[in-house]
C-alpha cells in the first residue's frame, strides 16, 4: 500500500463516517454465527466508551498549542476496528485532537480489510490496534503510535506475565483508561508533535 493511496484519500473514511458505520453495527446487528455475538458484545460497549469519551475529554492547552502550530498539511491515518477495547479508549482522543486543526486530515482504515498495511506497522510481531500513523503532504512517515499508552502498555505486560487471563487482563486495563480519562495518550501524542514540528519548522 503506497503512501499515495493514503494521502489521496483513496484509504479508509473520515471519523463521522466511521462512526456512522459503528453505530449501525450495534443498532443493526447480524448474527451469522457464535463470532458475531461476541463481536456484538464487545462494539455495544465500546460503544458507549467511545462516546463517553468524545462528550467529556478537553484538550489541555497544551495539546492545543501544539496542535494549533502545526502549519503543514498532514495526514493521520488509523488502523482500527469497532470491536477493539483500547480503540475505543483512544481513538476518542486522538479524533478530538485531529479536529483541534483543519490542516489534519484523519483517515480511519479498517485492520482486517487491509492487512497488508497492517503488517507494516506491527507490535512486537502482532497486528495490535489502534496504530496511528502520521504522514506530511510528501508522503513521508512523521510519527506512529499505538497501541496504547506506554503505561497502560506495561500494565498489559505485567498482568500477561503473571499469568491472569484475558478477560481479567481487560477488566484491570479499562479500570486504567477509566481513571487516566484520555490523558496519557494526550500527553504522549503532545511529546511527538512537538518533535515533529521542530523538525519542520
Amino acid at each position: 500500500m503506497s503512501a499515495d493511496i493514503l494521502i489521496d484519500n483513496k484509504i479508509g473514511m473520515d471519523y463521522e463516517t466511521y462512526l456512522t458505520l459503528f453505530k449501525k453495527l450495534v443498532d443493526e446487528p447480524n448474527f451469522d454465527n457464535e463470532l458475531d455475538m461476541k463481536w456484538y458484545e464487545f462494539r455495544k460497549l465500546n460503544l458507549q466508551r467511545t462516546l463517553r469519551l468524545q462528550k467529556h475529554f478537553i484538550p489541555s492547552d497544551d495539546l492545543i498549542n501544539v496542535i494549533s502550530s502545526t502549519q503543514y498539511s498532514q495526514t493521520w491515518l488509523v488502523l482500527t476496528e469497532s470491536w477493539c477495547g483500547d480503540s475505543a479508549q483512544n481513538l476518542p482522543i486522538i479524533a478530538k485532537a485531529a479536529s483541534l486543526n483543519t490542516k489534519i486530515n484523519l483517515r480511519i482504515v479498517p485492520r482486517d480489510e487491509n492487512l497488508e498495511l497492517m503488517d507494516k506497522y506491527l507490535t512486537n510481531g502482532s497486528r495490535s490496534i489502534p496504530k496511528l500513523i502520521v504522514f506530511d503532504n510528501k508522503n513521508n512517515e512523521l510519527f506512529k503510535w499505538g497501541p496504547r499508552p506506554a503505561e497502560a502498555q506495561n500494565l498489559f505486560s505485567k498482568l500477561k506475565n503473571e499469568g491472569l487471563d484475558k478477560s481479567e487482563i481487560n477488566k484491570q486495563l479499562h479500570l486504567w483508561y477509566g481513571k487516566n480519562r484520555g490523558k496519557e495518550v494526550e500527553k504522549e501524542l503532545i511529546v511527538l508533535l512537538k518533535k515533529v514540528n521542530v523538525n519542520l519548522n
